[in-house]
């Protein structure tokens, strides 16, 4: 194996733990938090730790995703590329780019 995989092999080995320890301790604060004030407020039932497990899951499902990376909610002209595009292009060039996208977004 060589020597540039160590790091990753040891951030892999650091990081699978604290991904577990991260689900079970949220996954306990979704159980207390639920516990502590849905049953009072609305007369829900209380859930178990697998109940807040699931939960956590499904509410990742629906509102996030599973997918590691950067956030999708990066500000415009993040790309590099195409900024500079952007900034060397001429001004009609430009008003053809928004129309085309435009078209496209419709």
């Amino acid at each position: 194996m060589s020597s540039k995989n160590k790091p990753f092999r040891r951030a892999g080995f650091i990081f699978a733990p604290v991904i577990i320890l991260s689900v079970l301790l949220l996954s306990a604060a979704v159980m207390w938090l639920w516990n502590a004030i849905l049953p009072d407020l609305i007369h829900a039932e209380r859930i178990t730790y697998w109940k807040s497990v699931g939960l956590l899951i499904l509410c990742r499902i629906l509102f996030g995703s599973f997918r590691f990376g950067p956030p999708r909610n990066k500000p415009p002209f993040a790309n590099r590329g195409l900024r500079e595009k952007w900034m060397n292009m001429s001004e009609e060039e430009r008003n053809q780019f928004k129309a085309r996208l435009r078209e496209r977004c419709r």
